[in-house]
């Protein structure tokens, strides 16, 4: 079976960018089949491509290659990486955009991309290693380079991570923060499902009260409800509308889970 390899990218559809990353891996591994998770991450938004990671690799078979490129310290002193894990191997910048993946499954072995042998060229560009590092170590590795020859080992210690700040849970309450944003303007709170009690439940939002429910069509057209989204994190969202516009809400707000 053809090598499998997911892309992630803040880099949009407007510019040659995510075809020029396709071209230097189609010459280097022609076989390889490629699916695109989004390039519609906000521009240098670790936070969302780190939860966009999260809620994705899971879906692909263990053997897939999953290259993410949200790289804002791109050309400066941070590593470019690859991890290989029991959930599937990994490329892209040390900066944390992997360390919710992490969270949930441990590196098997990770190294630093710094064999030139499997860079694009001997002198890459320091603002494109999207180009000229990444996409190759991909593609070599859909052709069944080993990890290790793409360079030298590296402790999975010190890897740079993004933690999102921890739960503070009650006999009967959690509470969280808002995480991540999608484009329907729902907002993803911390909260996990599995910490969600089967019965009634409402999250407290500033001087927000909001009904927990099932499903978005559960209250009126333009009403605020909270519910478990597919994701498997509790969700603040408006039936046919915006919770971002409705309530604001992200970075450091506190949302609380009351039963």
């Amino acid at each position: 079976m053809p090598a499998l390899i997911t892309l992630l990218t803040d880099f949009g559809d407007q510019d040659v960018y995510v075809g020029v990353m396709k071209g230097v891996m189609a010459a280097i591994a022609p076989q390889a089949q490629f699916i695109d998770l989004t390039h519609t991450i906000p521009p240098q938004d670790l936070w969302a491509a780190r939860f966009n990671l999260l809620n994705t690799y899971r879906y692909f078979p263990p053997d897939t290659i999953h290259l993410a490129v949200v790289d804002p310290g791109v050309g400066t002193a941070r590593r470019a990486i690859a991890l290989a894990t029991a959930q599937g191997t990994f490329v892209g910048p040390d900066n944390g955009i992997f360390s919710g993946v992490l969270a949930q499954t441990p590196v098997l072995r990770a190294v630093e991309l710094a064999n030139p042998t499997y860079w694009r060229t001997p002198t890459p560009s320091v603002t494109f290693h999207g180009r000229d590092l990444f996409a190759p170590a991909a593609a070599y590795l859909a052709q069944g380079v080993p990890l290790e020859s793409l360079g030298p080992a590296i402790a999975p210690e010190s890897l740079v991570s993004l933690d999102l700040p921890p739960l503070k849970i009650t006999s009967n309450a959690i509470e969280g923060t808002i995480q991540y944003c999608d484009r329907f303007g729902n907002l993803v709170t911390t909260i996990p499902s599995d910490r969600v009690p089967s019965g009634s439940w409402y999250l407290e939002m500033g001087n927000h009260k909001i009904k927990g429910g099932i499903t978005y069509g559960d209250r009126p057209i333009g009403s605020l409800i909270a519910l478990i989204g597919s994701h498997g994190w509790v969700e603040l969202a408006v039936n046919e509308g915006s919770a971002e516009d409705a309530l604001g809400g992200m970075g450091e707000v506190k949302v609380v889970v009351r039963w």
